[in-house]
């Protein structure tokens, strides 16, 4: 049987665990090559044995902290020498921050909540985009929140974060409106994840959906038959 990812090169952001791990797994089982970001050495070396288990193939991997961004631009210039292309983004990785009122949020904390959830993926967007180009079927997906919907108390830079990131992706979905390149986002819902736990600190864990639930839909969002662009996708 074809895998359905055979020959496609898919980046994923926050690719170590959570979300990112399962759906690095999902798109080895459907053959895509990996390249995976993630800022710890260890986790990502852990999700390439897993990967190998499941496609017998090592994924590339790029031990990298969003919030340099200088980094991020050498990114693009770095895969357009070793691959040429790129036919898949997930840009997932994110961060919560602190919450608490905004008059008490410190500056440092904002800025940084907003260096990783909405810059460093305009800057990614930036560095890859040629090689997006490159592909025949490019399919971009970001990782959304309720949060960016709603005005929940204490979720400040969390939520402006994810506001600002919605509209950054409907806006290069526009931009490729007549190209082969479909820009979409996900909100994955309540899942199982480390994020989760410290928004929730008491919540039981263990009553939750785990990531490996949600998978699937990240798969059947960037399939070359999979044609709409600059839509939501909630879970």
């Amino acid at each position: 049987m074809t895998k359905r990812l055979e020959g496609k090169i898919a980046l994923i952001t926050g690719a170590s665990r959570g979300i990112g791990a399962a759906v690095a797994k999902a798109y080895a089982a459907e053959g895509a090559e990996l390249i995976l970001v993630a800022r710890t050495v260890g986790g990502l070396e852990e999700i390439d044995d897993a990967i190998r288990k499941i496609s017998g193939k090592p994924a590339t991997l790029v031990p990298l902290d969003l919030a340099h961004h200088e980094k991020i631009d050498a990114l693009g210039a770095a895969m357009h020498e070793k691959f040429g292309r790129l036919d898949i983004l997930v840009g997932n990785a994110a961060l919560l921050g602190t919450l608490s009122p905004l008059a008490h949020a410190e500056p440092e904390m904002w800025q940084n909540v907003l260096d990783v959830n909405l810059t460093a993926n305009y800057r990614l967007l930036r560095s890859l985009d040629p090689l997006l180009r490159r592909s025949d079927a490019a399919r971009v997906l970001f990782v959304t929140s309720g949060a960016a919907k709603a005005a929940f108390a204490y979720w400040g830079a969390y939520a402006v974060s994810k506001a600002g990131l919605d509209m950054l992706v409907r806006t290069y979905a526009a931009e490729n409106a007549k190209t082969p390149i479909c820009a979409n986002l996900i909100d994955p819902g309540i899942v199982a994840t480390k994020m989760r736990s410290q928004a929730f600190p008491g919540e039981d864990a263990s009553r939750l959906p785990l990531p490996e639930t949600v998978s699937g839909i990240f798969v059947d969002l960037v399939l070359t038959s999979f044609t709409e662009n600059g839509k939501m996708y909630n879970i």
